[in-house]
């Protein structure tokens, strides 16, 4: 296992999980509203808006869960490049969790197009009225949506090593389901100085 065995919390598991599930969905519904037309681009859009803020309120409950429950240790046999590599990727994708949203309602805000949430809920704008900002947070929204996929692939790709070739227990960390031990509660629950 990784160093001392620990896993993340149930918590941390379903809240990742589920998030893994949505980034992928709005990732491959952002390529077909760009791809689309008429009736089916106002039916993607109709899931798109939702979705990506369910996503920022997510992001944020992540980031709070991960103060309250911090991730278990990196193995001691992992180089300190991949540390670092591991640290950096991991700001990197709570960073763009929280822009994408942000930048999506702020640029619909721009051009002045209502945020529905479901019903007659909408979210109120959140930058004034610009067809020039409009235009350059569209693109900033293309742009991270880009780094966001590449981020998610070097993600996947590293989970991928360690699973198959390190095989040091930082996949299992994350994605086993199987019930924890009484050693394994009781070191995770230990404070992260001890632990490090």
């Amino acid at each position: 296992m990784n160093g001392h065995g620990a896993r993340f919390s149930l918590q941390s598991r379903l809240l990742h999980w589920a998030m893994a599930a949505m980034i992928l969905a709005m990732l491959f519904i952002g390529i077909g509203m760009a791809a689309s037309v008429s009736e089916r681009y106002r039916f993607l859009v109709a899931i798109h808006r939702p979705l990506g803020i369910a996503i920022l309120v997510l992001a944020v409950i992540r980031i709070v869960n991960r103060l309250i429950k911090p991730p278990p240790a990196l193995p001691d046999t992992l180089p300190v490049a991949q540390r670092l590599a591991a640290k950096a990727s991991h700001l990197l994708l709570y960073a763009l969790m929280l822009a994408m949203p942000l930048v999506g309602w702020g640029m619909l805000s721009a051009e002045r197009y209502p945020i529905v949430l479901y019903g007659t809920l909408q979210l109120p704008p959140i930058l004034p009225h610009s067809v020039i900002l409009y235009a350059w947070l569209r693109q900033l929204h293309t742009d991270l949506a880009l780094l966001l996929f590449a981020t998610i692939l070097a993600h996947l790709g590293a989970a991928l090593f360690h699973a198959l070739i390190r095989r040091d227990g930082v996949w299992e960390s994350m994605a086993s389901w199987r019930q924890e031990t009484v050693g394994e509660t009781r070191r995770r629950h230990q404070p992260a100085i001890q632990r490090e």
